[in-house]
This record gives C-alpha cells, sequence and structure tokens, in this order.
C-alpha cells in the first residue's frame, strides 16, 4: 500500500511542477495551535479523512494481531539498547530536536537560521500530517500496546495522555514519512537515506511500546496521503521550491553539529 500512495506523492508533485508557484506570499507569522506547535498549510476539510482511507485495525485473533504481537515481543527485547535511546529521541517532536537526525540523512543542516524555510516547511506539515490520522484514531480508540502488556515505554512522562489517545494509526509514523517524502523530493540524491530514517522513525514508535506494528504501517500511508494533498497547496508548493534552493546551497557535510550521526546510523543499523 505505501507503493500505491507513493505514486500519489508523485503525481502530486507533477502537478504542482505544471502549475507553478508563481508569485505566492510566504508568510513568516504563523499562529500556534499550541505552544510549540504551528498551524499547518491545509484546513480542517483539505486533510486527508483516515477514518474513509484506511481499514479496521486487526481483529484479536487474526493472522494480523499475530504479527502485531510478534513485532511487540521483539521490541521489548529491545529496552536499554542503543536503539531503545534512539527511540527516545524519535519521540521528541518539540523543535529543533525532532528533526536533528534527519540532518545526518540530508547531509545538511536544518535550522532556523541556516535552512529557514526547510525548517518552516517541517513545523507547518508536522501538523498537517498528525492531524490527518485522527479521523481513524477516533473512531476505533485502539488501545496501546504498553496498556496491554504492562512494560516500559520509553516516554513516561507521556504515557497519561497516551492512554487517552487512540493507537490506530500512528501520527508519529505520519509525520516521519511524510517528512522522508518531503525531504526525499528536496534532495532525491539522497532519497534511500532519507526514506530508511523515515520508516525507522516510524518504527521506533513500536520499540517505544506505544503502538503496534498495523498502527505504523498505515501511519506511513496516512502520511503518504497527507503529503500528496500538501502538494495541491499553493503556499506549501512555495515553501518547498525556497527549501530546494536551501539545500542544494547547503554545505556538504555540514549537517550537524549537535549530532552524532554515526551513532545514529548505528542505533538503527541504517
Amino acid at each position: 500500500m505505501v507503493t500505491r500512495f507513493a505514486w500519489i506523492v508523485l503525481l502530486g508533485a507533477l502537478a504542482a511542477g505544471c502549475a507553478g508557484t508563481g508569485s505566492v506570499d510566504i508568510p513568516t507569522d504563523v499562529p500556534e495551535l499550541r505552544p510549540g506547535i504551528l498551524q499547518g498549510y491545509l484546513p480542517p476539510e483539505a486533510l486527508p479523512d483516515s477514518a474513509a482511507l484506511l481499514p479496521p485495525p486487526p481483529e484479536p485473533e487474526s493472522a494480523a494481531m499475530a504479527r502485531d504481537r510478534e513485532a511487540m515481543e521483539a521490541a521489548l527485547a529491545l529496552q536499554g539498547t542503543p536503539r531503545w535511546e534512539q527511540a527516545r529521541a524519535d519521540a521528541v517532536l518539540r523543535f529543533p530536536a525532532a528533526v536533528r537526525s534527519f540532518s545526518c540523512a540530508l547531509g545538511a543542516p536544518i535550522t532556523e537560521e541556516a535552512t529557514p524555510n526547510l525548517y518552516m516547511l517541517l513545523r507547518r506539515s508536522l501538523a498537517d500530517l498528525g492531524l490527518s490520522t485522527y479521523g481513524a484514531k477516533n473512531r476505533y480508540r485502539r488501545t496501546r500496546p504498553f496498556m496491554v502488556n504492562e512494560q516500559p515505554t520509553c516516554t513516561p512522562d507521556d504515557e497519561e495522555a497516551l492512554r487517552a489517545d487512540g493507537s490506530y494509526p500512528s501520527g508519529h509514523a505520519a509525520i516521519g514519512w511524510g517528512w522522508a517524502l518531503i525531504l526525499a523530493e528536496l534532495a532525491p540524491e539522497r532519497a534511500d537515506a532519507l526514506l530508511a530514517r523515515g520508516r525507522d522513525f516510524a518504527e521506533s514508535r513500536v520499540i517505544c511500546n506505544v503502538h503496534w506494528s498495523s498502527d505504523v504501517a498505515e501511519g506511513r500511508n496516512v502520511g503518504a496521503a497527507a503529503v500528496a494533498r500538501l502538494h495541491g497547496d499553493p503556499v506549501f508548493r512555495a515553501q518547498l521550491e525556497q527549501a530546494r534552493g536551501e539545500v542544494a546551497d547547503a554545505p556538504a557535510g555540514g549537517a550537524t553539529q549537535d549530532v552524532d550521526c554515526a551513532a545514529d546510523e548505528a542505533a538503527t543499523g541504517g
């Protein structure tokens, strides 16, 4: 199913290229939805309807649920390892920490100072990507793994909020995969590394014991659908083009001063 949505994204990008960006004004003062979370590009009615897009989560005695349990058991064995610590870092959606690991895969800085349009592109798309999952989240209210197995999560301070938030699909997975698609479009020569990092970012939610594997798989699909919708927004397209220039002009090897890229690669098996 990811392949199908990848085609949607590609067609959206081609259509956007034909339409051009014209003289669109890119706002610099964007309101917050809540502290630290900026308003997205899309109005609520333009977001993908994940409740209509996705099938129901796996039934309790199904083969798909058996696979979810198997993935959960494998993830629990990683507690305390470098991969567990990487999953803890990937759980952070506050900026600037949220995109530091993607700087390594991009091979260029993602900061407000060095790449302001790229930084804003990712900050604003976070809301579009994450909110797109809530149609299905609210419909199914799926119970999270840590509530079933009573084992630790990598973000214990978040557990109270997570208990009240449906597990299916994963918002973090939608965000990570959506960012990877956007970044891969900006730097196609780095696409393999960026998509691999987006996959690992999404899989971190299983490692963290807060999502089932099927939550993550469908979260990626919602993220791809949201990126396709974003390509229909003129401000997103204009900012995407500005970000493309920033990435092209970024110094080679100047990825990050604050991230240990070698440790990140080793933790995720990249």
